[in-house]
Formats: C-alpha cells, structure tokens, sequence
C-alpha cells in the first residue's frame, strides 16, 4: 500500500524564505520550477552536489528557472543541509543571473540563524 506521506521532513529557513519571496516577484514561475525538487527531497532523492569544506552536509541544486529561457546553468541555486536521514532544512535559494555562488561562511551563518530560530520557538 502506498502513502502520500513524505518520507523526509522539508523545512525552510527564514533566509530561504525571504530570498523565495524576493524571487517570486520577478519570476512568477519559481514556484512550480521549486516544486518537483522540494517533492524528489521528499521522496528521500539526495539531489545536487555536496558542498566542500563545511562540516555539515550541504548540497547544491541546479533548478531550472521557466521565466527566462537559458537552461538550468542560468536559473536558481538551492541550497540544502541533510540534518538527519529523515530531516532536510532549505537554507537558500538565489538566481544564478544576481548572485555567482554561496560562501561557506554565509551557508554557516544561515545555519547559525536557522539553528536559533529553532531554539527560540522551542522555547
């Protein structure tokens, strides 16, 4: 019998989402180009590459923007931290056209933001 259910648990962090909000506004279709990655996330797909030099596991995705006409090498870069088998956070999202690459440090510091957030509404 098959469940719905996803098998990974998908979160954003709050970068994720003010950078998701920005992009939306330009490009109306982000959303249906994010959504079958967040789905294949769900499904326990492990997608892009794994980022170097963290000492957490970090990939990055390539996700074809349908706005603009270039191919998946000119469209978004997703960002996302494998916590646990079970767990993925959405750290950040950008267009390659603004932005050429993420820094480990600024990926540590969304980490550090995401990992607060957690704790405050813990509390």
């Amino acid at each position: 019998m098959e469940t719905n259910e996803p098998i990974v648990q998908v979160e954003t962090s709050g970068t994720f989402e003010r950078q998701f909000r920005s992009l939306f506004k330009r490009y109306r279709k982000i959303r249906s180009d994010v959504q079958p990655v967040i789905e294949q996330l769900q499904a326990g797909k492990v997608l892009g590459d794994r980022l170097s030099g963290l000492n957490i596991i970090v990939f990055k995705v390539r996700v074809k923007n349908s706005d603009i006409k270039k191919g998946k090498s000119a469209g978004y870069r997703l960002i996302y931290q494998v916590e646990t088998p079970i767990r993925i956070i959405l750290l950040a999202i950008y267009a390659k056209s603004d932005q050429s690459s993420i820094s480990t440090t600024e990926i540590e510091e969304i980490v550090e933001a995401f990992k607060q957030q957690q704790e405050q509404s813990d509390n």
